[in-house]
């Protein structure tokens, strides 16, 4: 489980507002109400960090569509976060932490002190799980079941009759106080989640460069926001406006 001491080079006690120009508040309000909206939002972390941007949706409003637009224009890997206090109430471990296997000893991040990503799952539904429909439905169901975990309403054994792993949707698992504990996306989206009273799940998927075939730059990710009517935020703003420390 996330700690306080696994706090990465972007949280807590770095000065994060100098990564970039820190929006104003309104464009944190807008990233809210895009959110709150069932739309989707462009997050870049910090330069110092992964130097990514995510598209991130709302794990709720993730149909077919969504699913397409997210493995066209950003085409890294679609995963859905969750809350610490769900994924406890799912009993769904960081997967670091169940692998026996030798490739599993000193993971060692670049980026960050340890990995989010818990099981990768398929809903019991879909066929081979890899569709837009497929996980779309897997999705859309985390989406639901987040929301009912949360509320003390869904249980790891009811996780484990709706879903299988492995699977095609990786879950992440947020840190306990989000952004107090960790500045990934994984905190980051479902920072915003709670910010737009939505349920604690959302869809991350970073944006890649077809050219260079590394992250889309920064500015070029706002120039696609733009042309699409996409609300673009820096980390640095989120932590600033939605930041509890």
């Amino acid at each position: 489980m996330n700690t306080n001491a696994d706090i990465n080079p972007g949280a807590a006690g770095m000065d994060t507002t100098t990564d970039v120009h820190v929006e104003s508040s309104d464009s944190v309000a807008a990233a809210i109400t895009a959110f709150r909206n069932g739309d989707p939002v462009l997050v870049h972390d910090f330069t110092d960090r992964e130097g990514e941007t995510d598209i991130i949706y709302p794990a709720h409003a993730v149909d077919a569509d969504a699913i397409a637009h997210l493995r066209n224009d950003a085409g890294g890997l679609i995963c859905t976060a969750v809350s610490d206090a769900v994924a406890t109430t799912l009993e769904l471990p960081f997967l670091e932490d169940v692998f026996e296997h030798p490739a599993a000893a000193d993971h060692e991040l670049g980026y960050d002190s340890r990995s989010s990503f818990s099981l990768p799952v398929n809903h019991r539904e879909t066929f081979t799980g890899i569709t837009d429909d497929d996980r779309a439905t897997t999705i859309q169901r985390l989406g639901t079941v987040a929301a009912a975990a949360a509320a003390g309403e869904y249980t790891a054994e009811d996780f484990a009759a709706e879903f299988r792993t492995p699977g095609h949707v990786n879950i992440l698992r947020g840190a306990p106080g989000l952004l107090t504990d960790r500045r990934g996306h994984t905190e980051l989206g479902l920072a915003l989640a709670d910010a737009a009273d939505c349920a604690p799940a959302v869809v991350v998927c970073e944006m890649l460069d077809d050219t260079t075939g590394n992250a889309t730059a920064p500015a070029d990710a706002e120039t696609y926001a733009a042309e699409n009517n996409i609300v673009f935020i820096h980390g640095a703003a989120l932590v600033e406006e939605l930041s509890e420390d």
